[in-house]
Protein backbone atom coordinates (compact mmCIF):
# COMPACT_ATOMS: atom_id res chain seq x y z
CA UNK A 1 0.00 0.00 0.00
CA UNK A 2 1.17 3.43 -0.90
CA UNK A 3 1.44 5.62 2.55
CA UNK A 4 2.80 8.58 0.39
CA UNK A 5 0.40 11.16 -0.24
CA UNK A 6 -0.20 12.60 -3.54
CA UNK A 7 2.43 15.63 -4.45
CA UNK A 8 -0.35 18.18 -5.50
CA UNK A 9 -2.47 17.56 -2.14
CA UNK A 10 0.16 17.97 -0.31
CA UNK A 11 1.98 21.02 -1.79
CA UNK A 12 -2.23 22.64 -1.49
CA UNK A 13 -1.61 22.02 2.22
CA UNK A 14 1.12 23.50 2.84
CA UNK A 15 0.47 26.72 0.60
CA UNK A 16 -2.67 27.04 2.28
CA UNK A 17 -0.80 26.51 6.04
CA UNK A 18 1.84 29.35 4.98
CA UNK A 19 -1.08 31.98 3.74
CA UNK A 20 -2.45 31.22 7.04
CA UNK A 21 0.76 32.28 8.83
CA UNK A 22 0.63 35.11 6.93
CA UNK A 23 -3.06 36.24 7.62
CA UNK A 24 -1.95 35.35 11.38
CA UNK A 25 1.00 37.92 11.39
CA UNK A 26 -1.08 40.80 9.54
CA UNK A 27 -3.44 40.23 12.70
CA UNK A 28 -1.20 40.77 15.01
CA UNK A 29 1.23 43.80 13.40
CA UNK A 30 -2.48 45.21 12.72
CA UNK A 31 -4.75 44.86 15.49
CA UNK A 32 -6.43 48.49 14.67
CA UNK A 33 -6.99 47.18 10.23
CA UNK A 34 -8.87 43.61 12.21
CA UNK A 35 -10.67 45.06 14.77
CA UNK A 36 -11.88 48.28 13.36
CA UNK A 37 -13.63 46.30 10.11
CA UNK A 38 -15.71 44.70 12.78
CA UNK A 39 -16.31 47.72 14.64
CA UNK A 40 -18.94 48.65 16.03
CA UNK A 41 -20.64 45.74 16.57
CA UNK A 42 -22.44 46.44 19.51
CA UNK A 43 -23.57 49.76 21.41
CA UNK A 44 -21.21 52.22 23.00
CA UNK A 45 -21.17 54.01 26.14
CA UNK A 46 -19.85 57.67 26.72
CA UNK A 47 -19.07 58.49 29.95
CA UNK A 48 -19.17 62.21 31.17
CA UNK A 49 -16.84 62.52 34.46
CA UNK A 50 -19.76 65.38 36.00
CA UNK A 51 -23.50 65.12 37.13
CA UNK A 52 -26.70 65.52 34.57
CA UNK A 53 -27.39 69.09 33.32
CA UNK A 54 -23.68 70.58 33.44
CA UNK A 55 -22.33 71.62 30.30
CA UNK A 56 -20.15 68.03 29.30
CA UNK A 57 -23.37 66.76 30.14
CA UNK A 58 -25.26 68.22 27.89
CA UNK A 59 -22.51 68.58 25.10
CA UNK A 60 -22.71 64.58 25.30
CA UNK A 61 -25.65 63.92 25.07
CA UNK A 62 -26.65 66.28 22.00
CA UNK A 63 -23.96 64.39 20.12
CA UNK A 64 -25.17 61.11 20.65
CA UNK A 65 -28.31 60.99 17.82
CA UNK A 66 -25.99 61.66 15.12
CA UNK A 67 -23.55 59.26 16.41
CA UNK A 68 -25.88 56.72 16.55
CA UNK A 69 -27.56 57.39 12.89
CA UNK A 70 -23.36 57.63 11.67
CA UNK A 71 -22.16 54.52 13.53
CA UNK A 72 -25.70 52.18 13.37
CA UNK A 73 -25.57 51.46 17.30
CA UNK A 74 -26.87 52.71 19.97
CA UNK A 75 -24.67 55.67 21.80
CA UNK A 76 -25.79 55.85 25.47
CA UNK A 77 -24.52 58.49 28.19
CA UNK A 78 -23.34 57.52 31.75
CA UNK A 79 -22.36 60.01 34.67
CA UNK A 80 -19.65 59.21 36.88
CA UNK A 81 -18.71 62.36 38.11
CA UNK A 82 -16.64 62.96 41.32
CA UNK A 83 -12.91 64.54 42.18
CA UNK A 84 -13.10 66.80 39.88
CA UNK A 85 -13.59 64.33 36.40
CA UNK A 86 -11.13 61.85 37.68
CA UNK A 87 -13.66 59.13 38.69
CA UNK A 88 -14.94 58.76 35.21
CA UNK A 89 -11.70 59.44 33.95
CA UNK A 90 -9.99 56.38 35.68
CA UNK A 91 -13.28 54.30 34.90
CA UNK A 92 -12.30 55.34 30.72
CA UNK A 93 -9.04 55.23 31.28
CA UNK A 94 -8.97 51.40 32.59
CA UNK A 95 -11.68 50.66 30.16
CA UNK A 96 -11.08 48.00 27.11
CA UNK A 97 -9.53 50.13 24.16
CA UNK A 98 -12.02 48.56 21.55
CA UNK A 99 -13.62 51.56 21.51
CA UNK A 100 -17.03 50.92 22.87
CA UNK A 101 -16.08 52.96 26.18
CA UNK A 102 -15.37 57.17 25.80
CA UNK A 103 -15.02 59.78 27.67
CA UNK A 104 -16.57 63.06 27.54
CA UNK A 105 -14.47 65.77 29.88
CA UNK A 106 -13.37 69.20 30.50
CA UNK A 107 -10.51 70.35 29.39
CA UNK A 108 -9.27 70.45 32.73
CA UNK A 109 -9.12 66.64 33.78
CA UNK A 110 -5.94 66.34 31.46
CA UNK A 111 -4.87 69.78 31.90
CA UNK A 112 -5.27 70.91 35.21
CA UNK A 113 -5.84 67.88 37.16
CA UNK A 114 -2.10 66.40 37.38
CA UNK A 115 -1.86 69.59 38.82
CA UNK A 116 -3.69 69.35 41.83
CA UNK A 117 -3.69 65.87 42.50
CA UNK A 118 -0.63 64.82 43.45
CA UNK A 119 -1.37 60.77 43.50
CA UNK A 120 -4.19 60.47 40.66
CA UNK A 121 -4.11 56.58 39.79
CA UNK A 122 -4.19 57.05 35.97
CA UNK A 123 -2.29 59.57 33.95
CA UNK A 124 -5.03 61.24 31.28
CA UNK A 125 -1.95 62.49 29.20
CA UNK A 126 -0.98 58.36 28.97
CA UNK A 127 -3.67 56.59 29.87
CA UNK A 128 -6.10 57.77 27.41
CA UNK A 129 -6.31 59.05 23.57
CA UNK A 130 -7.47 62.37 22.20
CA UNK A 131 -10.50 61.60 20.18
CA UNK A 132 -12.17 64.38 19.28
CA UNK A 133 -12.59 68.18 20.85
CA UNK A 134 -16.07 69.02 20.63
CA UNK A 135 -16.48 72.56 22.34
CA UNK A 136 -14.71 76.13 23.38
CA UNK A 137 -16.53 76.47 26.48
CA UNK A 138 -16.52 80.19 27.92
CA UNK A 139 -17.45 81.04 31.61
CA UNK A 140 -19.78 84.07 32.55
CA UNK A 141 -19.56 86.20 35.30
CA UNK A 142 -22.91 86.11 36.80
CA UNK A 143 -24.61 87.24 40.30
CA UNK A 144 -28.32 87.37 41.43
CA UNK A 145 -30.16 90.36 39.99
CA UNK A 146 -30.10 92.06 43.92
CA UNK A 147 -26.23 92.16 43.95
CA UNK A 148 -25.03 95.59 44.07
CA UNK A 149 -23.11 96.23 41.00
CA UNK A 150 -24.22 96.68 37.48
CA UNK A 151 -20.86 95.68 35.64
CA UNK A 152 -17.94 94.29 36.43
CA UNK A 153 -15.85 97.52 37.18
CA UNK A 154 -18.52 97.90 40.36
CA UNK A 155 -18.71 94.08 40.76
CA UNK A 156 -14.55 94.74 41.60
CA UNK A 157 -15.02 97.32 43.82
CA UNK A 158 -17.44 95.53 46.25
CA UNK A 159 -15.13 92.69 46.13
CA UNK A 160 -12.28 95.08 47.62
CA UNK A 161 -14.54 96.45 49.89
CA UNK A 162 -15.68 93.59 51.40
CA UNK A 163 -12.85 91.07 51.38
CA UNK A 164 -13.56 87.30 52.14
CA UNK A 165 -17.48 88.21 53.01
CA UNK A 166 -18.44 87.21 49.61
CA UNK A 167 -18.73 84.04 48.49
CA UNK A 168 -18.81 82.49 44.93
CA UNK A 169 -19.34 78.05 44.03
CA UNK A 170 -17.82 75.89 41.34
CA UNK A 171 -18.15 72.73 40.00
CA UNK A 172 -15.24 71.70 41.67
CA UNK A 173 -11.45 72.44 42.82
CA UNK A 174 -9.54 72.62 39.50
CA UNK A 175 -12.72 73.37 37.43
CA UNK A 176 -12.53 75.69 34.52
CA UNK A 177 -14.73 77.90 36.37
CA UNK A 178 -12.89 77.83 39.91
CA UNK A 179 -9.70 78.70 38.06
CA UNK A 180 -11.51 81.56 36.14
CA UNK A 181 -12.49 82.95 39.94
CA UNK A 182 -9.19 82.10 41.04
CA UNK A 183 -7.42 84.02 37.71
CA UNK A 184 -9.84 87.54 38.51
CA UNK A 185 -8.91 87.86 42.14
CA UNK A 186 -4.73 87.12 40.80
CA UNK A 187 -5.03 89.80 38.64
CA UNK A 188 -7.56 92.11 40.63
CA UNK A 189 -6.00 91.30 43.97
CA UNK A 190 -9.34 90.76 45.52
CA UNK A 191 -10.40 87.62 47.75
CA UNK A 192 -13.61 85.96 47.83
CA UNK A 193 -14.80 82.76 49.46
CA UNK A 194 -14.74 79.17 47.29
CA UNK A 195 -17.56 76.51 48.12
CA UNK A 196 -16.98 73.66 45.64
CA UNK A 197 -19.76 71.78 44.16
CA UNK A 198 -20.09 68.20 42.77
CA UNK A 199 -21.02 69.62 39.02
CA UNK A 200 -21.90 73.38 37.87
CA UNK A 201 -25.90 72.75 38.17
CA UNK A 202 -25.62 72.29 41.54
CA UNK A 203 -23.27 75.23 42.23
CA UNK A 204 -26.02 77.15 40.61
CA UNK A 205 -28.98 75.79 42.34
CA UNK A 206 -27.45 77.46 45.14
CA UNK A 207 -26.81 80.53 43.20
CA UNK A 208 -30.86 81.01 42.75
CA UNK A 209 -31.38 80.21 46.34
CA UNK A 210 -29.01 83.06 47.01
CA UNK A 211 -27.01 80.74 48.98
CA UNK A 212 -24.14 82.19 47.17
CA UNK A 213 -22.98 85.99 45.50
CA UNK A 214 -21.56 84.92 42.31
CA UNK A 215 -20.61 82.65 40.04
CA UNK A 216 -18.07 81.67 36.78
CA UNK A 217 -21.11 79.91 34.77
CA UNK A 218 -19.98 77.50 32.47
CA UNK A 219 -23.17 78.33 29.95
CA UNK A 220 -26.00 76.46 32.31
CA UNK A 221 -26.97 79.61 33.70
CA UNK A 222 -28.03 81.33 30.35
CA UNK A 223 -31.48 80.45 30.45
CA UNK A 224 -31.57 82.35 33.66
CA UNK A 225 -29.73 85.23 32.63
CA UNK A 226 -32.40 85.63 29.79
CA UNK A 227 -35.24 85.12 32.47
CA UNK A 228 -33.71 87.85 34.25
CA UNK A 229 -33.43 85.81 37.23
CA UNK A 230 -29.60 86.12 37.14
CA UNK A 231 -27.35 89.28 36.29
CA UNK A 232 -24.24 88.74 33.67
CA UNK A 233 -21.46 91.62 34.85
CA UNK A 234 -19.03 89.70 32.39
CA UNK A 235 -17.24 87.64 29.65
CA UNK A 236 -14.10 85.35 31.13
CA UNK A 237 -13.01 84.90 27.43
CA UNK A 238 -10.76 86.95 25.32
CA UNK A 239 -13.49 87.78 23.20
CA UNK A 240 -16.96 88.99 23.56
CA UNK A 241 -19.77 86.10 23.40
CA UNK A 242 -21.98 86.33 20.16
CA UNK A 243 -24.83 85.64 22.34
CA UNK A 244 -24.27 88.71 24.80
CA UNK A 245 -22.37 90.98 22.34
CA UNK A 246 -23.39 93.98 24.48
CA UNK A 247 -21.74 92.63 27.69
CA UNK A 248 -17.92 93.09 27.90
CA UNK A 249 -14.84 90.92 28.41
CA UNK A 250 -13.24 90.98 32.10
CA UNK A 251 -10.29 92.02 29.77
CA UNK A 252 -12.00 95.12 28.67
CA UNK A 253 -12.97 95.85 32.59
CA UNK A 254 -9.06 96.21 33.29
CA UNK A 255 -7.96 92.54 33.77
CA UNK A 256 -5.68 92.05 30.48
CA UNK A 257 -5.25 88.91 28.87
CA UNK A 258 -7.89 87.17 30.90
CA UNK A 259 -8.40 83.63 29.32
CA UNK A 260 -10.32 80.84 31.27
CA UNK A 261 -11.75 79.65 28.23
CA UNK A 262 -11.48 75.40 27.60
CA UNK A 263 -12.16 73.08 25.39
CA UNK A 264 -14.33 69.55 26.23
CA UNK A 265 -14.21 66.95 23.85
CA UNK A 266 -13.98 63.23 23.82
CA UNK A 267 -11.51 60.62 24.67
CA UNK A 268 -10.72 57.12 24.52
CA UNK A 269 -8.09 54.50 26.50
CA UNK A 270 -5.06 54.72 25.16
CA UNK A 271 -4.43 51.91 22.91
CA UNK A 272 -7.59 52.29 21.12
CA UNK A 273 -6.73 51.31 17.50
CA UNK A 274 -6.66 54.27 15.19
CA UNK A 275 -8.96 53.66 12.90
CA UNK A 276 -11.96 53.35 15.27
CA UNK A 277 -10.33 57.00 16.63
CA UNK A 278 -10.01 58.28 13.12
CA UNK A 279 -13.19 57.27 12.47
CA UNK A 280 -14.67 58.87 16.14
CA UNK A 281 -12.95 61.67 15.23
CA UNK A 282 -14.35 62.22 11.63
CA UNK A 283 -18.21 61.41 12.91
CA UNK A 284 -17.77 63.64 15.80
CA UNK A 285 -16.63 66.73 13.65
CA UNK A 286 -19.28 66.21 11.11
CA UNK A 287 -21.92 66.30 14.33
CA UNK A 288 -20.28 69.55 15.54
CA UNK A 289 -21.69 71.06 12.08
CA UNK A 290 -25.60 69.60 12.44
CA UNK A 291 -28.53 71.78 14.41
CA UNK A 292 -28.49 69.50 17.62
CA UNK A 293 -25.45 69.89 18.48
CA UNK A 294 -23.97 73.06 17.17
CA UNK A 295 -27.43 74.50 18.48
CA UNK A 296 -26.83 73.10 21.97
CA UNK A 297 -22.80 73.70 22.54
CA UNK A 298 -24.40 77.70 21.41
CA UNK A 299 -26.99 77.65 23.67
CA UNK A 300 -24.10 77.34 26.11
CA UNK A 301 -22.44 80.71 24.97
CA UNK A 302 -19.88 77.88 23.69
CA UNK A 303 -18.60 77.54 20.07
CA UNK A 304 -18.39 74.29 18.46
CA UNK A 305 -14.34 73.22 18.14
CA UNK A 306 -13.30 70.07 15.99
CA UNK A 307 -10.03 69.71 15.53
CA UNK A 308 -8.02 66.28 14.49
CA UNK A 309 -6.46 64.17 17.57
CA UNK A 310 -2.99 66.18 17.34
CA UNK A 311 -4.50 69.51 17.26
CA UNK A 312 -6.77 68.32 20.22
CA UNK A 313 -3.50 67.09 22.45
CA UNK A 314 -1.98 69.95 21.74
CA UNK A 315 -4.77 72.56 22.79
CA UNK A 316 -4.93 70.45 26.08
CA UNK A 317 -0.90 70.53 26.31
CA UNK A 318 -1.04 74.30 25.79
CA UNK A 319 -3.66 74.86 28.49
CA UNK A 320 -1.91 72.84 30.90
CA UNK A 321 1.33 75.10 31.06
CA UNK A 322 -1.68 78.17 30.99
CA UNK A 323 -3.62 76.52 33.86
CA UNK A 324 -0.77 75.04 35.91
CA UNK A 325 1.50 78.44 36.34
CA UNK A 326 -2.05 79.77 37.97
CA UNK A 327 -2.66 76.89 40.15
CA UNK A 328 1.12 76.64 41.48
CA UNK A 329 0.93 80.41 42.08
CA UNK A 330 -2.70 80.00 43.72
CA UNK A 331 -1.40 76.82 46.21
CA UNK A 332 -4.86 75.03 44.41
CA UNK A 333 -5.19 71.47 45.57
CA UNK A 334 -7.84 69.19 44.99
CA UNK A 335 -10.29 67.63 46.54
Amino acid sequence: MNNHRPTHIAGRKSAWRAWATVLAALSLALPGLASGQAWPAKPIKIVVNFPPGGAADQIARSLTQPLQEALGQPVVVENKSGAGGNIGGEAVAKAAPDGYTLLMSSGGMVSVNPHIYPKMSFDPTKDLEPVAAAARVLVFLVTAPGFPAANATEFLAQLRAKPGKLSFGSPGNGSSPHLAAEMMKSQANVFATHVPYRGAAPALTDLLAGQLDFLFDPGVAIPHIKAGKLKLLAVGSPKRSPLFPDVPTLDEAGLKGFDADTVFGVYAPAGTPADIVNRLNREINKALTLPGPRDRILALGGEPAPMTPAQFHAKALEDGMRFGKLIRERKIVGD
